[in-house]
């Protein structure tokens, strides 16, 4: 009746007013304000995507809406102390320099070192402590602070993340770590992106235009181009790199043809296949016979994609472009520094692998400035194959022969080799693997070969032991042994090889060789220092015995990275006479100095001779400003002791939205100097206007690109209608990243510069969404990118409810502590929430749809209760909250023992 009544009241009071003018002002006093039952609100609190603390109260007062002081504190969580005996409020809000004092008995409120007037009004007295106007206190603090009293909601808006924003975003990321099954892309939305029809090719491109002199000859011009183009036609992938030498004339030219899914069903599921290719393909590595290698040919899996060709070493190859280099770290552990080669490609052979987990990352670096990671993780453990699982491999190419020798240049042997094997897991710590190989050898001719191999988990520890056979009567035993002891990386092997046996892996006159390394990580101080140990011995049938020592000591220090590594060689016939002893030192150094990058390699040789013998320095600082728009400088300077001959260049690079410039010049002692001028760019299909050729400088050829679309679902189908609006200026993730750029006023941003075939999530960073009501419709849709395709997916965003209820005992007690979960009709959890003491739960912003609430498994186990609780729930913008009552479990049926 107070509420029907009110407005009548007001009327009159308004009325009596008009008609009272002409009276004397003391018949016009009005009444102050009161808090009263009317005009009390709760406020649910949001900042953000997050929802503050329990609850805000206010009242409407006749300057606006007043806020709880100390809900207020609590929501916030905020330093401040207020003394109602002594009416003052001390602290500070947010950085301990915005000091505040509000005090009420002075009248005025004091903010950092400004004292002002304490505003009219500003400040009640009500049942619950002080209420104070929104306006008012959100200047205090420095925020914004909206009160809808329609919905009851109280918006903070600040210009920076709030430490209590912050707060949450950490908890919310604690949260999700969960065991990996919970979090198995394959269970998540995927993205339609199928082989069909001719899709144009995407290029990149490197033009160099120049003068140079060799030594003291002629100046002459110096131009080059490489191109590298990819691209679909039906269900076929294709990829094709071209070259020219100094003179602009072709030089080389690799076309490959090839098809890759990592789920292995390129061929359909009885006989599974993870990637097919011909023309230009890589050949495979094994324990005794065969050494990767590249060349015109053809090959077919179902290796996993990254899945090593041995248990205890692995390869690394890539395309890389003219005047580009390379570093390898595993663990972030620097290893080796790959410079600029003729062939367009860099190499990391041989590469050993530590028991557990390998991270490794290969770091690109472009003479514009560009930088390009791969990383990939190799698991070194006793489940290297699954039980019972078969995986083959056959391939055959032509060593270092490109598919077009347009050129007349090869980089190998140029002889025919294949490849044929298999390897089975036999149990959960056993596998056997059998291979056959014919390889052409330069110096002997062609040998074929049988291969096999036994590899056994025993603790925490691989061994294999591999024999092979040259069918000629030469052979070759290998153990070897990869483990983790105390601490300590454990890597070891033997080979002895009889009859004369020759491969790719033991090399001419070779009768054994043993070798024994040890990693292990120590920590001084705050850093950890990785230590690396290894010995070998070599036999040969000549009597020469080769005896090789090695350590390397890595470090890395704040943006430093160092790696030094020392060999020591001796080399003697079994006599004992005519002994050689050579001791050489390296350093590899990676430092970051605010924006100045520098990488360098030095060689020492310490015996027999003392000597200096090389270094090279490069040194790169970043421009301010946009990664997209910004000069670089880039100097190097090296120095070779065996051509004593010194060189230093130096150049300007200025990279666009469109392309990258560099200009740059160089000179030696020996009299050579060169200029050159340096123009790269991406050629592609513009997603966001088709027929359109967009123009970038990041690489459209060799790497995914994915056309995310973010737009409101208005009527919850998860297909966007044309009449369905889009959404600006939202933040979106790719897997753990976030992407650079955010969506454009057609609710679109392209992310490029993704690695090819490997799932990545696509999801909307929910924190950048204006309206916090409005949230992601599902987490994500997963991409697998192609490379020079663009994959497009739309993002939808719907309202948001609520679902509550009170669970209870089939006896009628209340149930706390039991998680629960929000399920969709495709078993994705949708939220999760936990009963609290009254078994109350409460499932908060609710993305619209059709969901079912069951008990988490770990609880509905422990609790013996059944996991279904409800039927489907319909969360609609018309029922956004859905209130389920009393929600009784169910005891599980206990299971029966049967006999025999």
């Amino acid at each position: 009746m107070k509420r029907f009544f009110r407005p009548l009241r007001r009327a009159l009071g308004l009325v009596v007013a008009l008609f009272g003018l002409g009276q004397p002002l003391a018949v016009q006093a009005t009444t102050p304000w009161a808090a009263n039952d009317d005009d009390a609100v709760l406020f649910d609190v949001r900042l953000g995507q997050w929802r503050l603390g329990d609850g805000v109260r206010g009242y409407h007062t006749p300057e606006g809406t007043c806020l709880d002081m100390a809900d207020m504190i609590m929501a916030l969580d905020i330093p401040v102390r207020l003394d109602k005996k002594l009416r003052r409020a001390t602290g500070w809000a947010f950085s301990e320099r915005n000091s505040l004092v509000i005090d009420r008995e002075a009248n005025t409120v004091q903010i950092m070192n400004k004292t002002q007037k304490l505003p009219d009004n500003a400040v009640y007295d009500t049942p619950e402590g002080w209420c104070v106007n929104a306006q008012a206190l959100g200047s205090w603090l420095g925020i914004k602070l909206e009160a809808d009293t329609g919905n009851a909601i109280l918006v903070i808006k600040a210009t920076e993340k709030l430490p209590v924003e912050m707060a949450q975003e950490r908890r919310a990321r604690a949260a999700k770590v969960q065991p990996v099954k919970s979090f198995d892309l394959r269970s998540l939305p995927q993205a339609d992106a199928p082989y069909r029809g001719v899709k144009p090719p995407a290029v990149d491109a490197v033009v160099n235009f120049g003068l140079m002199r060799e030594g003291k000859g002629s100046v002459s011009p110096d131009i080059q181009y490489e191109v590298f183009a990819s691209g679909e036609i039906g269900p076929i992938a294709y990829d094709a790199r071209l070259a020219s030498d100094r003179r602009a004339a072709p030089e080389s030219l690799r076309v490959r043809a090839y098809r890759v899914d990592p789920e292995g069903a390129l061929l359909g599921t009885r006989f599974p296949v993870t990637q097919i290719a011909f023309g230009d393909v890589g050949g495979y590595s094994t324990a005794i016979v065969s050494q990767a290698n590249i060349g015109r040919g053809a090959m077919i899996t179902n290796r996993p994609l990254d899945r090593p060709d041995s248990f205890d070493h692995t390869d690394f190859r890539g395309e890389i472009p003219a005047g580009w280099d390379a570093e390898l770290y595993r663990n972030g552990q620097l290893l080796s520094l790959a410079p600029d080669r003729q062939d367009g490609r860099y190499e990391f052979l041989n590469v050993p692998l530590l028991y557990g987990q390998n991270r490794f990352e290969v770091v690109l670096y472009g003479p514009q400035g560009q930088i390009r990671r791969e990383e990939r993780t190799v698991t070194v453990g006793f489940d290297s194959i699954p039980p019972r699982k078969t995986w083959y491999w056959a391939g055959v190419n032509q060593d270092g022969q490109d598919l077009l020798n347009v050129g007349g240049r090869r980089f190998g042997t140029g002889l025919w080799r294949g490849s044929l094997g298999v390897e089975r897991g036999i149990d959960a710590r056993t596998a056997v693997q059998l291979g056959v190989h014919s390889i052409g050898i330069r110096e002997v001719g062609r040998r074929n070969f049988l291969e096999g191999s036994v590899r056994r988990a025993l603790g925490p520890a691989l061994f294999e032991a591999s024999y092979a056979s040259d069918l000629r009567g030469g052979s070759a035993f290998r153990g070897s042994v990869l483990g983790e002891y105390s601490g300590f990386y454990v890597a070891g092997e033997s080979l002895f090889a009889i009859g004369g046996f020759r491969s790719d892996r033991v090399l001419e006159n070779v009768t054994s060789r043993h070798s024994l390394s040890l990693d292990r990580n120590v920590t001084l101080g705050t850093t950890i220092v990785p230590l690396h140990f290894d010995a070998r011995y070599t036999t040969r049938r000549d009597g020469q015995a080769n005896l090789d020592f090695s350590s390397r000591v890595s470090t890395n220090i704040g943006r430093m990275t160092f790696s030094s590594e020392t060999s020591w060689r001796r080399r003697t016939a079994v006599s004992g006479q005519n002994s050689a002893e050579e001791i050489d030192t390296a350093l590899l150094a990676h430092a970051r100095i605010g924006r100045l990058r520098l990488r360098g390699e030095t060689l020492f040789k310490i015996a027999p001779v003392a000597r200096f013998e090389s270094i090279t320095v490069i040194g790169e600082w970043s421009g301010q400003g946009d990664i997209r728009e910004a000069a670089d400088l880039r100097a190097d300077l090296s120095y070779d002791r065996t051509q004593d001959r010194a060189r230093l260049g130096v150049g300007y690079i200025r990279r666009f939205e469109r392309f990258s410039l560099t200009a740059s010049g160089e000179a030696a002692t020996d009299g050579s100097v060169a200029f050159g001028l340096s123009f790269s760019f991406s050629l592609g299909a513009d997603p966001r206007n088709p027929g359109h050729v967009r123009m970038t400088s990041s690489h459209q050829a060799s790497q995914g690109q994915i056309l995310a679309r973010v737009y409101h679902d208005v009527n919850g189908d998860g297909k966007r209608q044309a009449d369905e609006p889009l959404e600006k200026d939202v933040q979106l993730a790719a897997g753990t990243a976030p992407v650079r750029d955010l969506t454009d006023p057609n609710g679109a941003v392209i992310i490029g510069d993704v690695e090819p075939f490997i799932p990545v999530l696509i999801g909307i960073d929910a924190s950048s969404l204006p309206d916090p009501l409005i949230q992601p419709a599902t987490p994500g849709i997963v991409v697998t990118p192609r490379p020079g395709m663009t994959v497009v997916v739309d993002l939808p965003l719907v309202g948001t409810g609520e679902v509550d209820g009170t669970l209870v005992h089939p006896g009628g007690g209340n149930l706390q502590g039991v998680d629960l979960e929000l399920v969709d009709l495709k078993g994705h959890v949708a939220a999760r929430a936990r009963s609290e003491f009254d078994g109350f739960f409460l499932f908060e912003a609710v993305p619209y749809g059709n969901y079912r609430v069951q008990v988490a498994t770990l609880s509905a186990s422990v609790a013996q209760i059944k996991p279904t609780l409800s039927g489907v729930i319909r969360i609609t913008n018309v029922q956004p909250s859905v209130h389920l009552d009393v929600v009784t479990v169910e005891p599980e049926s206990p299971k029966m023992a049967t006999g025999p």
